[in-house]
């Protein structure tokens, strides 16, 4: 699935030079779901946004699958993140006039899929995250549960290969926060998608098949999740 190749990031603030990868080599098969841990300023972002299309390495490089997406063209990055990557964020950046069928269609729009073909798909989208009934509501009528739901079947209305989350239980309390774990990981499970997780939060990134932490732009594995022990118990 994801292949980097001693890939580093930097930025100029003013006179400084901040390194937020340094020299990462990682590879991801498809269908793990990962959980990136570490502190606030480490390169968790910075990596989700290489893995996403949303920006490219200083240097190294950047495979999905056959395409190399760190030297790939625009047009060809804006198709990657249209069709093949979805992406769930922390404040869920859902559009507060739409309903949430609306929300979910918009994920089609750069496609150009049909009137109602979109909303078909978001139906289905709705009702895999439980949501079914709640179609017509706007994000206010939504508790925050709820609308990192609809987050997610935005995300899933594409049919993508990977799903891609930026503290995606954030702003929940606990007992919503796990609510929307078991979610994500029955997604993973029974579509068989790559999901991985940017998270601070140990309880969120244990349920992970496996952890890698990244402290100072560099990467390294994580102690082996409470997933990957038993199944390896099992075989």
């Amino acid at each position: 699935m994801y292949t980097l190749t001693n890939v580093s990031k930097t930025y100029k603030q003013g006179r400084r030079t901040v390194t937020a990868l340094n020299d990462v080599t990682l590879s991801i098969p498809a269908g793990q779901m990962v959980a990136i841990q570490g502190p606030t300023g480490g390169g968790k972002s910075t990596l989700l946004q290489m893995l996403g299309a949303l920006d490219r390495p200083t240097s190294g490089q950047v495979v999905l699958s056959d395409d190399v997406i760190s030297q790939a063209p625009d047009r060809t990055l804006n198709k990657i993140r249209a069709q093949r990557v979805g992406f769930v964020f922390q404040n869920y950046n859902l559009i507060p006039t739409l309903t949430a069928a609306q929300n979910v269609e918009t994920a089609l729009e750069p496609e150009h899929v049909p009137s109602e073909e979109r909303k078909r798909r978001a139906q289905a989208a709705l009702e895999s995250v439980g949501l079914g009934d709640r179609t017509s509501h706007l994000p206010s009528e939504l508790s925050g549960g709820q609308q990192q739901r609809v987050a997610i079947a935005r995300a899933l209305v594409k049919n993508p290969e990977v799903i891609l989350a930026d503290e995606p239980t954030g702003n929940l309390d606990e007992q919503t926060r796990d609510d929307i774990v078991d979610l994500l990981v029955s997604l993973w499970k029974d579509k068989k998608l790559t999901v991985i997780i940017v998270t601070h939060d140990s309880q969120v990134a244990k349920r992970a098949q496996r952890r890698l932490v990244i402290t100072d732009g560099k990467v390294t594995e994580g102690k082996a999740s409470a997933v990957k022990t038993a199944q390896a118990k099992k075989s």
